[in-house]
């Protein structure tokens, strides 16, 4: 039984949260939880936060469900959109150049081994 859950809109680059999404993927959920509660990221949150939400609709859509046995089957980190915070800047020979504030999506997907 696969159940999902994501965080859309997070300020926070994809790449950055690539790195952390990279430790977790594939690993039982209580072990994912457990790393990102020590991982000294501020990304880590946002994916903990997505996991645990994941675990709680696994909870909801059938409540004998073993907890133990969910491990996390897919782990996405998408970008989002760049159209409403754009950035200048200054570059030689009177140029300019744009900053790129990264938003990012995350869907996880779990699933019973």
């Amino acid at each position: 039984m696969e159940t999902k859950a994501s965080i859309r809109y997070l300020k926070m680059s994809p790449r950055k949260v690539r790195v952390v999404a990279d430790l977790v993927r594939g690993r039982n959920v209580g072990d994912a939880i457990r790393t990102l509660t020590f991982v000294k990221r501020a990304a880590a949150e946002p994916v903990r936060k997505v996991i645990e939400s994941a675990v709680a609709n696994a909870r909801q859509a059938d409540s004998a469900i073993d907890v133990d046995a969910l491990y996390i089957k897919s782990l996405m980190v998408d970008m989002g959109p760049t159209g409403n915070m754009r950035r200048w800047r200054p570059r030689a020979q009177g140029r300019a150049t744009r900053v790129v504030k990264g938003l990012s999506h995350i869907s996880v997907v779990l699933d019973i081994r």
